[in-house]
């Protein structure tokens, strides 16, 4: 997948500027594809210029002017296109396993100290991707918004970021007590 796919996926909500979408980036499409706000600026003038979005000027008089952008047919038609090819296998590339990989060898107090950080930010991203869920569906029940709620596709990725991080700080729970139980074991020795 290429940033394009993801911006323009993005821009399905509507109409948003550089910064409007940097904000939607962080929040709603960061659990699968990261990109810098720079990244996304470069991106945005290489999509209007290819026609697959349109910008627009708007005129403020209090703040500088800004250009919102709008996913055009040709952009639609993109979009169509690659949701049709063959998805390829995602993978993990994670300094924190290589740690874990290695703690027979190194130190297992600072791989601890990095495991509960872990949890404490997969706690946080849970937090986050609740309350997310929550406003997109409103007073409706999950069950009844999941079979008939207006644009679905983005609550369907917040619940696979929920379910990842949950799984982040679940496995890192686990390593960090099968850790330390090892760690009091040798100490006993």
């Amino acid at each position: 997948m290429a940033l394009r796919h993801a911006v323009l996926a993005a821009l399905l909500d509507g109409e948003y500027s550089g910064y409007q979408l940097a904000k939607a980036f962080d929040v709603g499409v960061a659990n699968f594809w990261y990109a810098q706000p720079q990244q996304l600026y470069a991106e945005l003038a290489r999509l209007e210029r290819d026609g697959l979005v349109a910008g627009r000027q708007v005129v403020q008089e209090t703040r500088p002017n800004k250009r919102l952008f709008r996913v055009t047919d040709a952009g639609l038609a993109e979009l169509e296109k690659f949701a049709a090819a063959a998805s390829k296998p995602s993978f993990v590339r994670d300094d924190l396993l290589v740690k874990v990989q290695a703690v027979d060898h190194v130190g297992i107090g600072p791989v601890l100290e990095q495991l509960a950080e872990r949890v404490r930010a997969a706690e946080a991203r849970m937090e986050l991707f609740g309350k997310l869920l929550r406003k997109m569906r409103g007073e409706t029940p999950e069950e009844e918004f999941l079979r008939g709620g207006e644009r679905i596709g983005p609550y369907l990725t917040c619940l696979r970021g929920l379910a990842f991080e949950q799984g982040n700080r679940d496995w890192c729970l686990r390593i960090s007590a099968v850790l330390t139980e090892r760690k009091g074991a040798s100490e006993h020795r």
